[in-house]
């Protein structure tokens, strides 16, 4: 016997669903569609010096943070600087408008072993012919400043005397209290004050408004946050062992992974200085230098230091 309830029949004890509804049948065919030209056509992208605009941005690079150092420059002035090394940083995936919405670039550095990847990773590095990678990032471009896939960054992609945006992970310091956080002042410390030294303090107000404001400055975990710095001057490039030296520190541990880009509040530099574009392309048959330095510039920074001293104290005086 064959009873019928609703989109349900059943057919001697056994149930079996009956497609009925249009929805689902012109959903499945749109399924099967194949994709327009406009997605399926994706530009051919070749290795060649462009020439930049104003609005042209340049992809960044994946650094290792080896360390800091320091170095004098030319007018004896000591340099603290932090050393990033650009390892094996190559181009994985091309994201573009018409297909993924917005065009980028996305870049892996670093290596690992083959089998503590996972099978739709390998196929990813298979697909570009490179070793699997440590990290992955991606960094947002212009449709001009795109690269082929499996293109190398080099050090050279950066400019000694550039600024540039350093992102990483600072220093997880754990659950530190509000003078470490907040670099508050604390409570007394003289008669009267009991074990109370290192309190926040007050932390409400009365009855009205009888709680304490989202945002109230406590205790809590400190570091492990994502922090970029901005506006750091590349002071040397070493192209031989890949290595930048900027002037500043750079958030994070010693072997930490880094994003380094172009400084976003100083755009002009990419036609001024002028910077590689859309990255640094070598020549055959040229030959390039291993170590670049930075100009020290042609004002004195001890004179400078002298004329703020005396402006100093012939306010005070």
């Amino acid at each position: 016997s064959t009873q019928s309830h609703g989109g349900i029949v059943c057919d001697s004890g056994k149930m079996r669903i009956a497609v009925r509804h249009a929805s689902t049948t012109t959903a499945r065919a749109l399924k099967l569609q194949k994709p327009s030209s406009a997605v399926s056509q994706v530009p051919q992208i070749n290795l060649e010096h462009r020439t930049a605009t104003a609005l042209s941005k340049r992809t960044g690079a994946v650094a290792v943070k080896c360390g800091m150092t320091a170095l004098w420059n030319e007018w004896g002035a000591r340099l603290p600087l932090t050393v990033l090394q650009i390892d094996r940083c190559d181009i994985l995936q091309i994201k573009h408008e018409a297909k993924d919405g917005y065009t980028a670039l996305q870049l892996g550095a670093g290596w690992r072993k083959c089998k503590n990847i996972t099978k739709p990773m390998e196929g990813h590095y298979r697909k570009v012919g490179v070793d699997p990678k440590r990290k992955i990032f991606e960094f947002r471009v212009t449709p001009d400043a795109l690269l082929p896939l499996g293109h190398s960054i080099s050090v050279k992609h950066f400019v000694p005397g550039q600024y540039v945006d350093v992102t990483g992970t600072s220093i997880g310091k754990g659950f530190q209290g509000v003078m470490k956080r907040w670099n508050f002042k604390g409570q007394p410390a003289s008669h009267g004050a009991s074990l109370v030294h290192r309190m926040p303090g007050s932390t409400g107000q009365r009855q009205d408004p009888g709680k304490v404001f989202k945002g109230k400055k406590m205790a809590g975990r400190l570091g492990g946050e994502r922090i970029t710095i901005q506006n750091l001057k590349v002071y040397k490039t070493d192209s031989a062992r890949n290595l930048l030296y900027v002037i500043g520190g750079v958030p994070g541990n010693a072997g930490g992974f880094v994003r380094i880009r172009d400084a976003v509040k100083d755009h002009k530099q990419l036609l001024s200085l002028p910077l590689p574009f859309p990255t640094f392309i070598r020549m055959p048959g040229e030959t390039y230098p291993n170590e670049v330095v930075a100009s020290p510039g042609t004002i004195d920074p001890w004179e400078v230091m002298a004329a703020d001293e005396a402006d100093d104290k012939s306010g005070r005086d």
